[in-house]
């Protein structure tokens, strides 16, 4: 039997280590999913629900492998729902390959049937590279390179295979005029900046006194590095949520998440230092950075495009973080005050009470923080933790803390919906041994969440670790946005754009053959969670949170929690529990020292179907 075009392709991503593709089928990849047949389903087809949980699901499995995701689609509409999620891997600099059918092309130009200008469409969000493979020929050389290319560049390619040349036989370049031969393999390289550049960045950080660094995703592979300079510098450490899992917040001067959702120390932290070394980040928020003229700034980063534009740095390095730290550090001296850093840990150790704090305070029915909180402790060492988009990437920024060998991620710069699902179900594939555990918010799930159940439910018995715990805050409220409506906009919740469905997440789970868990008091916390962590099957945990509870910035003030206040006021259908909520949880950032529990998981809260909010969502 002669091999087609399409084995080909399936043989080279074979080759080069591709073990799984995530796709949905459609008659513009029918060449390529023969071709699956043949080769007995190698790499293994894993069929979403959408191709844009394809692609958010190929995000994942790069995000938590270290390795290359490929996502396929069909021509016309298939492709077109990827965009989503290569954008979300474009911005978060992550390697993804879509490979993607097109019409015939004897039909190109004729206004066919889901003909679509693929190259246009692909062209800002694979802007890297897109080729549309037109002849045998010239395959190996455009796969090779789209693979290569996601991987050296962290960027999404496109491999545009039109429905005909699939099926043709495949031949390979010849050694002659106007052929282009390619090659398998790319090996691991390590940019460094030179001796000089070394040098003039020491001298920075060592005439610093108050060194604060930030840490992004790009640090990911340098945690030693990291830690050996905080410790030398006797520097305070945030992350940006990119950079969640570089060093474990068991680490008394790491101080968290920083920008809108992060930490009260990391605010300080930016606030009061005196030098700032960045490395692996282009954290955008320059409000949370130091003011312009008040640091000295050093930056590292392996990618000249990405530097020197966040902060008026004085010395950019350009490199591997491993390799440009290993080379500064014995430039570093060991700083002999250590007041600083022992000012950013007394300031760690406060937070953590106010956080517990506001975790403790009753709500109507459940504090969402109170989740999130619970959560904290029952973490496994070995967790992969997603969290969507909206107000519960408020409570996975500040109250987990990461340690152990423990991996967590969300869509930091699209910040789209929708993600949380589908990351877990790429990071069960990439680590099948692992559990898996996605935060999601009602909209999430109710945008994309609920159908990528499916998807869950049917490859569950793939994963050696059946542990995948999908938790939903369930409050009937788009709350994100409508706390920026009240904070930023000066405006009530404006209730048609903003109240959703009350839908049963557990039932649904449980239809599936999944477990299913719904809480409605907060006294079924804890024993819901674990529950969910012990169960020997995918797990949806529901729980009925209180959309009241505000999601307040680390640099909050009285004045503008006054603001705030008078904006509901206006006539938000939410205002009294929304300035009680919000007063409560503001003033334990006042309170001396930790105080007895709120008893916020005891006594029978109001009937929420019954309460006048309820009947305005």
């Amino acid at each position: 039997m002669s091999t087609k075009v399409s084995d080909h392709i399936l043989a080279r991503l074979r080759e080069w280590g591709v073990d799984c593709v995530f796709g949905y089928p459609g008659d513009g990849i029918n060449g390529l999913l023969a071709a699956w047949g043949r080769a007995d389903n190698e790499p293994r087809f894993i069929q979403s629900r959408h191709e844009e949980m394809s692609a958010f699901e190929a995000v994942g499995y790069a995000k938590f492998s270290g390795r290359v995701g490929v996502c396929a689609a069909t021509s016309g509409p298939g492709a077109i729902h990827l965009l989503n999620g290569l954008y979300d891997a474009k911005l978060d600099h992550v390697p993804v390959v879509a490979v993607v059918g097109q019409t015939n092309r004897s039909a190109m130009g004729g206004s066919y049937q889901q003909e679509v200008d693929l190259h246009t469409l692909f062209k800002d969000v694979a802007s890297e590279y897109v080729e549309t493979v037109n002849v045998p020929e010239q395959l190996p050389n455009v796969l090779d390179r789209a693979i290569r290319t996601a991987w050296t560049r962290r960027c999404p390619t496109a491999v545009i295979v039109p429905a005909d040349v699939q099926e043709l036989d495949y031949s390979p370049p010849t050694h002659s005029f106007k052929m282009v031969p390619s090659s398998l393999g790319c090996e691991h390289f390590a940019p460094q900046p030179d001796e000089a550049a070394l040098h003039h960045a020491a001298e920075v950080l060592n005439a610093g006194e108050k060194v604060a660094m930030l840490v992004g995703q790009g640090a990911a592979d340098a945690s030693d590095e990291v830690e050996r300079v905080a410790e030398t510098l006797g520097a305070g450490v945030a992350k940006a949520l990119l950079g969640k899992d570089v060093l474990s917040d068991e680490l008394p001067y790491v101080t968290g998440a920083i920008g809108l959702l992060g930490t009260r120390p990391s605010y300080e932290l930016m606030r009061d230092c005196d030098t700032l070394l960045t490395i692996g980040s282009s954290f955008p928020y320059t409000q949370f950075m130091p003011e312009f003229d008040q640091a000295r700034g050093v930056q590292i980063d392996i990618d000249p495009h990405m530097v020197g534009m966040r902060y008026p740095y004085e010395v950019n390095l350009i490199g591997d973080a491993r390799a440009t730290l290993s080379r500064l550090l014995p430039l570093l001296r060991r700083k002999k005050n250590r007041s600083w850093q022992k000012q950013i840990i007394a300031n760690n150790e406060r937070w953590r009470g106010v956080m517990t704090r506001r975790a403790e305070q009753s709500a109507d029915p459940i504090n969402p923080e109170f989740v999130a909180w619970s959560l904290d402790p029952l973490l496994p060492d070995d967790a992969i933790i997603s969290s969507d988009s909206g107000s519960v990437a408020n409570w996975y920024a500040r109250h987990l803390h990461l340690r152990g060998s423990m991996r967590a991620s969300l869509s930091g710069t699209l910040a789209t919906m929708g993600c949380g699902v589908p990351y877990a179900i790429g990071a069960k594939f990439a680590h099948p041994d692992r559990p898996a555990i996605a935060l999601v918010g009602d909209g999430a799930m109710q945008m994309n969440g609920l159908a990528e159940l499916v998807t869950a439910s049917k490859y569950r018995d793939a994963w050696s670790d059946p542990r995948l715990v999908v938790a939903v805050w369930n409050n009937q409220d788009l709350n994100q946005v409508t706390w920026e409506l009240r904070a930023m906009g000066g405006s009530p919740q404006f209730v048609p754009s903003q109240s959703i469905p009350d839908v049963s997440y557990a039932e649904f789970a449980e239809s599936l053959g999944l477990l299913g868990i719904r809480v409605e008091r907060p006294d079924g916390v804890l024993d819901a969670w674990q529950k969910a962590l012990r169960a020997d099957r995918p797990a949806v945990v529901e729980f009925l949170t209180d959309p009241s509870v505000p999601p307040i910035p680390p640099h909050a003030t009285w004045d503008q929690m006054e603001s705030t206040a008078k904006a509901v006021f206006k006539g938000d259908v939410e205002r009294e529990a929304v300035v009680r909520q919000g007063f409560k949880a503001k003033v334990q950032e006042f309170l001396p020292g930790a105080r007895k529990r709120a008893h916020a998981h005891r006594g029978r809260p109001r009937r929420r179907e019954k309460s006048h909010r309820a009947a305005h969502r």
